[in-house]
């Protein structure tokens, strides 16, 4: 059972961890033992509550597929226990992210003195590399 907060916890049922081949290098132990996870969870199909099925839904996360199912690849460990218990955790940080509310950012103008001070300080570098030229003579 993956607790996501204090009262919101997803099933191991609901989770589908499978063990597959790590790719890349790494030698006899990638090629031989199956020591990456492979983690889909099916966000429609799952019991979290409904705001939460549609704040996940509404992201823009290449992890999440067309179908509402997240899918996550874990092969950064040696051990499969290790690779599943990333894999959870980087499920457990998708849905705690989606709950997430940006604050809205509201557009706002320089002061007067702000506009001020950044000119003098224009005209003043200005002024220090005009003096940088050559001396006519």
């Amino acid at each position: 059972m993956l607790e996501i907060s204090n009262h919101i916890y997803i099933a191991d049922n609901e989770i589908e961890i499978s063990a597959i081949r790590a790719q890349g290098a790494g030698g006899q132990n990638v090629n031989k033992v199956s020591s990456a996870i492979h983690l889909r969870f099916d966000i429609n199909g799952s019991s979290l509550p409904e705001f939460y099925k549609q704040r996940l839904l509404a992201l823009r996360d290449k992890r999440i597929t067309k179908e509402g199912v997240i899918v996550i690849k874990a092969q950064q460990f040696r051990t499969q226990e290790k690779n599943r218990e990333d894999a959870l955790a980087r499920l457990k940080d998708i849905i705690q992210g989606a709950l997430i509310v940006q604050k809205l950012r509201r557009a706002t103008k320089p002061s007067r003195a702000a506009k001020k001070r950044r000119l003098n300080n224009k005209a003043q570098r200005s002024k220090t590399k005009a003096l940088r030229g050559r001396v006519l003579e």
